[in-house]
């Protein structure tokens, strides 16, 4: 699967690209896989290729492969039912998806249970496309101290998915925006539950100008995988 080499080697040649536009340092920047519709098999070629880390979508997906999986991190980036959560508590290190209290709190219970700490980021919907999960970027405080009431969560930061166009400096706006919202809450908020280090944005057609507004997770699928039929 030579591919997953040189295609990783290309998205690490944009990645240090953007860094070095930006001022960036290259450190600063982590590679999500976004592996959702890829097998196990693919997976695990792409570990040994150099990915760490790895994000899926769906709950189901994470559950069939987990165990045929060599070890890396595991990311939920998709949305996230309250009664699902049991599925996954054990097996991921970052839901990327809560948009809720409703959804905290079922993170927040199966994580005392587990004895885990888990760590969350809050998905926003800055650009209010109605097709999209995400909270509006007006309710993220009032969401950030509801949640810093529940044990065994830490709030690492922040999500947001860009509309798809085909042209990237038209979402750049929206990753600004974010960044100033994630400055804001890291200015005016202090708990020890309460870490915002992550700023997770930009995919396969966009990241490099995700990258130069500030994000510091980036969930790249096609740019890894090539193009896939989605399930």
């Amino acid at each position: 699967m030579d591919y997953l080499k040189e295609n990783l080697n290309d998205i690490e040649i944009r990645i240090k690209s953007a860094c070095e536009k930006a001022g960036r340092s290259r450190e600063e920047v982590q590679l999500i896989a976004v592996s959702k519709t890829v097998e196990a098999d693919v997976m695990n070629a792409s570990i040994d290729a150099g990915v760490t880390d790895l994000g899926e979508s769906k709950v189901q997906e994470i559950r069939r492969k987990y165990d045929d999986v060599k070890d890396a991190k595991w990311h939920l980036i998709g949305h996230l039912q309250t009664n699902k959560v049991k599925y996954i508590i054990d097996k991921v290190d970052l839901i990327h998806s809560v948009d809720s209290l409703k959804l905290a709190e079922a993170i927040s219970k199966k994580a005392v249970a587990h004895d885990k700490n888990m760590s969350i980021l809050l998905q926003v919907d800055m650009a209010k496309e109605a097709s999209k999960f995400g909270m509006a970027s007006e309710d993220v405080t009032s969401l950030i101290e509801n949640i810093l009431m529940l044990p065994n969560l830490i709030i690492e930061g922040l999500m947001f998915i860009a509309p798809y166009v085909t042209d990237p400096e038209e979402v750049r706006i929206y990753f600004k925006n974010m960044k100033k919202l994630f400055d804001e809450i890291q200015e005016k908020m202090s708990h020890e539950r309460l870490k915002m280090k992550h700023l997770s944005m930009g995919m396969t057609n966009d990241f490099e100008i995700a990258i130069e507004e500030g994000a510091t997770l980036l969930r790249v699928g096609t740019g890894v995988y090539g193009k896939r039929n989605y399930i």
